[in-house]
């Protein structure tokens, strides 16, 4: 058995190699070039150019599916900064030497006047829903 081992050499060039006889080696379709396998980095960056395209499509996905409850979460985050902000605008007021007291005094006369004003009597109260009525109907149509 051993001694009907066939031994390969290597072949150095293609016309070293023995065709059949009677075929055209010529017209036979070649192999595309073997690509050399992509290193893990090039694997990455592959990936990220990937992603990075398909970016815009991505987000204009997320926004179309999600767009209602962004809009919400937009319009608490924006009343969030508004009350954050009023609030730090009054603190600053109140430090100023007797806005405190003068604010509060205002208020109280105001309501006051809109106690005597509108609430002790029937046909004033009658009066402030009637007003309260035409109002909705500028506002709401």
């Amino acid at each position: 058995m051993e001694t009907e081992k066939i031994q390969y050499e290597e072949i150095a060039s293609p016309s070293d190699v023995a065709a059949i006889e009677g075929t055209d080696t010529q017209n036979l379709p070649m192999l595309p070039p073997a690509q050399s396998p992509e290193n893990q980095w090039q694997q990455i960056n592959r990936i990220i150019a990937d992603f990075f395209e398909k970016f815009p499509e991505y987000l204009e996905k997320f926004f179309n599916t999600y767009k209602q409850p962004l809009f919400s979460l937009g319009w608490v985050l924006v009343a969030l900064v508004s009350i954050k902000v009023i609030l730090a605008m009054l603190d600053a007021v109140n430090d100023i030497p007797l806005a405190q007291p003068l604010f509060e005094l205002i208020g109280i006369s105001y309501a006051s006047w809109f106690t005597f004003r509108y609430l002790l009597k029937t046909s004033t109260r009658r009066e402030l829903v009637a007003e309260i009525d035409l109002v909705k109907k500028q506002i709401l149509g």
